[in-house]
């Protein structure tokens, strides 16, 4: 199908399907979004979080990079992700931000497998998933015998746990954290067996 077609008419089967048929639903939502989540996932085109975990518009404020990393606090390098935690915690108030990791991540294999000997082979993809650089470390200390497979799917979990602990860099989240008003959670979600599981 032509793409401009595609888009097209998948809009008109949303249309019909959701949006003309759950008026109390978008009305509130043309005056502005209350998402009791944030979420970061991958940009994987298998691991939509709407569709695994069922969000209705306006239930989750999203974020999707390689590997669902969440940086450290860096005004300058990250200032996109920056922001948007910015935003979803200071204005929107979520009260949940959760990572979630996925089975055959491709971003955790590079990570896994990268020589990182100062001669990037990427232009950009290298360098963002080195943020997930401790996970790698831990798992080839404690599971370097294993399979490239098994240490990959050990890293998925692991780098989640990386992207919870840069959460608590920025000072706002650990704010929210102090006071109770926000939580963190890590999760996994493994497409090939069908299974979601909370990790952190």
């Amino acid at each position: 199908m032509d793409p401009v077609e595609r888009l097209k008419n998948g809009f008109e089967q949303f249309k019909t399907e959701v949006y003309e048929k759950k008026p109390d639903l978008f009305a509130p939502l043309k005056e502005g979004q209350w998402p009791k989540f944030m979420v970061f996932a991958c940009a994987d085109s298998r691991v939509c979080p709407s569709v695994t975990l069922g969000f209705e518009p306006g239930e989750a404020f999203t974020i999707r990079n390689i590997a669902n990393m969440v940086p450290p606090y860096d005004k300058t390098k990250y200032s996109g992700i920056g922001s948007a935690i910015e935003y979803a915690v200071i204005h929107l108030k979520v009260e949940n931000i959760v990572v979630i990791g996925h089975s055959k991540c491709g971003g955790i294999k590079g990570l896994m497998t990268f020589p990182y000997d100062g001669k990037n082979a990427t232009d950009f993809i290298e360098d963002w998933v080195k943020i997930g650089f401790p996970a790698r470390e831990k798992v080839q200390a404690d599971h370097g015998s294993k399979s490239l497979d098994e240490q990959c799917a050990i890293c998925e979990k692991e780098a989640v746990k990386v992207s919870l602990e840069n959460l608590k860099t920025y000072p706002f989240v650990t704010e929210g954290l102090e006071k109770g008003t926000l939580k963190i959670i890590g999760a996994h979600y493994d497409f090939v067996n069908g299974a979601f599981e909370i990790v952190a």
